[in-house]
């Protein structure tokens, strides 16, 4: 790990950090998808990066919600987070100037898309859409792209009716996050449910990197008891954000440290991306537009 560190202060061409005058502590956010120790221990090499390089106390923190990551950036208790594209949404409409987003996760064949994915038990007799008409559905979380937004707007438009309990799903249920869904849909608590993937790679593996890798991973299913019943049109990766208000050094630094990770450090890069990935590559606010533009009709 030290030596791993030292690769990655080389790289950022600093030798002894000088942030200790400007920031006492910085702050990561993790936004909800698994349960929170995973999420913990799975990002405390990025941790570890973090102390070492600008030299204060750097704290994770895994609020039980993404609101819970949302508002710490607002307020300022947080001050760097892979946000989804909805909660990057959410939080430039609470507030353009709170966050600049510096990085987006690169797929392994160059792109920066992914999916919301469709799911249901393979042994449940559910295959389409249309087979889920008076079953149980299940979000993850209202402020999720593709465990809420993307859907609730194109599944309604794929079915001719309404996201409402009764009209064409028997209910709808919200499960709390990706991995509560994923577990929920598995169990039979749900019929189906949506949540995140690349959809690159195979299947049995839960794709290249997503919500499903991670299920994989951690031994939470077996993707040959799921099928894959509904995808949506291709949703922009969400961004790296940081608070606006740092100090201009210190945001040159974690862009260019995380910028730098896949090289330095593929395991940890698998950890925090969720999956295989190339890494992480420059992205602005205008790739968001349409998020933006989608989250503020769901408001109104």
């Amino acid at each position: 790990m030290k030596q791993l560190i030292a690769a990655v202060l080389a790289t950022t061409a600093l030798t002894t950090p000088t942030f200790a005058q400007d920031i006492t502590q910085f702050n990561i956010g993790i936004l909800g998808g698994e349960n929170a120790q995973d999420r913990l221990t799975k990002q405390e090499c990025l941790r570890a990066y973090t102390e070492e390089a600008l030299g204060v106390e750097v704290n994770l923190f895994a609020p039980a919600d993404y609101n819970g990551v949302i508002q710490g950036l607002l307020g300022g208790t947080i001050d760097m987070a892979w946000l989804g594209a909805s909660s990057y949404a959410a939080t430039y409409i609470a507030d353009a100037n709170a966050v600049e987003p510096v990085l987006v996760k690169i797929n392994l064949d160059g792109s920066y898309g992914y999916h919301s994915i469709g799911f249901a038990r393979a042994d449940s007799g559910v295959a389409s859409l249309d087979d889920m008409q008076g079953r149980i559905f299940g979000f993850g979380d209202p402020n999720s792209t593709s465990g809420y937004l993307i859907p609730s707007i194109e599944i309604p438009q794929a079915t001719g009716s309404t996201m409402e309990p009764g009209d064409y799903f028997g209910d709808v249920r919200f499960t709390g996050g990706h991995e509560q869904t994923i577990v929920a849909v598995n169990n039979g608590d749900v019929d189906g449910g949506v949540t995140w993937a690349d959809a690159q790679g195979e299947w049995e593996d839960g794709y290249n990197s997503g919500a499903l890798r991670r299920a994989v991973d951690a031994g939470l299913v077996d993707m040959n008891d799921l099928v894959e019943i509904w995808r949506s049109a291709p949703i922009p990766e969400g961004p790296i954000v940081l608070r606006t208000a740092l100090p201009q050094d210190v945001k040159d630094t974690m862009t260019e440290l995380m910028d730098q990770l896949n090289e330095t450090d593929p395991d940890c890069t698998y950890n925090v991306a969720g999956g295989d990935s190339l890494g992480f590559d420059p992205i602005g606010h205008d790739a968001y537009l349409s998020i933006i533009e989608a989250r503020r009709s769901k408001n109104q």
